[in-house]
């Protein structure tokens, strides 16, 4: 088993970029998109799940088994997010 340590200055990096992409969800949440606040929002949330997941949970030094789980999830989800709008858009 390898080990792995990140810097402060990596890990400092993507706190800023954490705390800006906050900052641009809140901002977010004052503009009127439209129907495309919910995709804001969760694009903004992807981008920061992204962040905490590959820098602080380590998954970038992970294996291939464990990263094609995690993708597995997502397109998942993705499916169950993409049901859930085309349900209220049918309403």
């Amino acid at each position: 088993m390898e080990n792995h340590v990140s810097s402060y200055k990596s890990l400092g990096i993507v706190l800023c970029a954490l705390l800006v992409l906050t900052g641009l969800t809140v901002g977010a949440s004052y503009v009127d998109l439209g129907r495309f606040n919910v995709w804001a929002a969760l694009l903004i949330a992807s981008f920061k799940g992204t962040l905490v997941l590959m820098y602080f949970m380590h998954m970038k030094y992970e294996g291939k088994t464990l990263i094609l789980s995690f993708i597995g999830t997502l397109f998942f989800l993705a499916i169950m997010i993409s049901f859930t709008f085309w349900d209220i858009s049918f309403r």
